[in-house]
């Protein structure tokens, strides 16, 4: 099914122009390119055999591999075989979670330093929480 410039950046940028199913990085020009690096299909989560339909919240990229081994199963089961449980996030998803992470990451030191060492200890594990929650992965 041909899909026009506009579906395809749609559907690519959904998960960070990753493959929803292992996560692997794909090539936004590399569509429907058998063989190439990055190579991938629109997928639908929800397969048309099974009633599924081609509106765009059905639609996500995945690798060719993952897309062909797929075929009728619905994408949280092939998922399941790859270990995860979501699809990634799109880049705009991934950078609020990770701004909620420092967030919550130095807050949370303010309160423990707070509790252990007073003051300083606030500032001290304030700053903490800040670094780690800054570098915690939304998508683990």
């Amino acid at each position: 099914m041909p899909y026009s410039d506009l579906v395809l950046s749609a559907v690519y940028d959904r998960t960070a122009g990753r493959c929803h199913i292992c996560h692997k990085k794909l090539a936004y020009t590399n569509h429907g390119k058998s063989g190439e690096r990055g190579a991938w299909h629109v997928e639908h989560s929800h397969p048309r055999a099974r009633g599924g339909t081609s509106h765009l919240n059905n639609l996500y990229p995945a690798c060719i591999k993952c897309n062909l081994e797929k075929g009728t199963i619905i994408s949280r089961t092939a998922r399941g075989w790859n270990a995860r449980k979501r699809a990634p996030l799109s880049r705009e998803r991934l950078r609020q979670s990770r701004e909620a992470n420092t967030l919550g990451g130095g807050l949370t030191g303010v309160c423990l330093g707070a509790m252990v060492g007073g003051p300083p200890g606030a500032l001290l594990f304030g700053l903490a929480g800040l670094f780690i929650g800054s570098n915690v992965d939304p998508e683990a």
